[in-house]
């Protein structure tokens, strides 16, 4: 792993160690959402293999329904059923196909916003490569997040200049945090995913047992949430 992702990752596992305890005795909701446009179909099958570690930790944790969203094509917008099943989230995702189309980050992000202010959610996760909307209105959405308390977890793929920019500000305007990955990053990622999950399902507790067990960058947890 190069320097520069070692360095993304401290940066992400330090902003995930700062965020509030979720309320003990409760199930966590995620809504776990993902860029279909056709640009990242050429890592596609990849990066869902990635993304399915998050998968077995929710399952392994017992505590955690995902719900699986994603973006494609011509104003296509879909979002699954809760579910807490790692495999039949696996068969959800592996079922997708990318599209050609443009970005629907601020639909996301709206769409986000309606399911925390009726308390289905308690966290977003979204994986993209890019952003063709107009990022004003977008940081909007993503500050009124932000008020509402519910953390965004960025994973960016590549490099492009506006999601560079962007990305980052979402996470922050919302709590949340922000890492780029690559395909020589995935075991790195892998461990992160599964961080997400931990804490979604149970709190600072569960991230902080997940963290001890995987090792890597997500064992740095330990240190910032001391």
């Amino acid at each position: 792993m190069t320097r520069a992702v070692t360095t993304t990752a401290d940066a992400f596992v330090e902003q995930v160690g700062r965020l509030p305890a979720r309320p003990a005795g409760t199930r966590g909701r995620l809504l776990f959402a993902m860029d279909a446009t056709a640009s990242r179909e050429p890592t596609w099958d990849h990066a869902c293999a990635i993304q399915g570690e998050m998968f077995v930790a929710a399952d392994a944790l017992g505590g955690l329904d995902v719900r699986l969203g994603f973006y494609r094509g011509f104003d296509e917008f879909k979002v699954s059923r809760w579910t807490s099943d790692g495999r039949e989230l696996a068969r959800l995702m592996g079922a997708v196909r990318c599209l050609a189309g443009r970005t629907q980050i601020g639909r996301l992000l709206r769409f986000a916003g309606e399911q925390r202010r009726e308390s289905r959610i308690d966290a977003l996760v979204f994986v993209g490569d890019c952003c063709e909307e107009d990022v004003d209105a977008v940081g909007h959405e993503a500050g009124q997040l932000g008020l509402l308390g519910l953390p965004v977890f960025v994973f960016q793929e590549g490099d492009d200049r506006t999601a560079s920019r962007l990305f980052p500000q979402i996470a922050r305007l919302t709590r949340g945090a922000h890492c780029k990955f690559d395909r020589n990053s995935p075991e790195e990622l892998k461990r992160l995913l599964g961080a997400v999950a931990a804490y979604a399902a149970g709190g600072r507790d569960a991230l902080l047992r997940y963290s001890r067990d995987k090792g890597g960058a997500a064992a740095r947890l330990t240190h910032h949430m001391k």
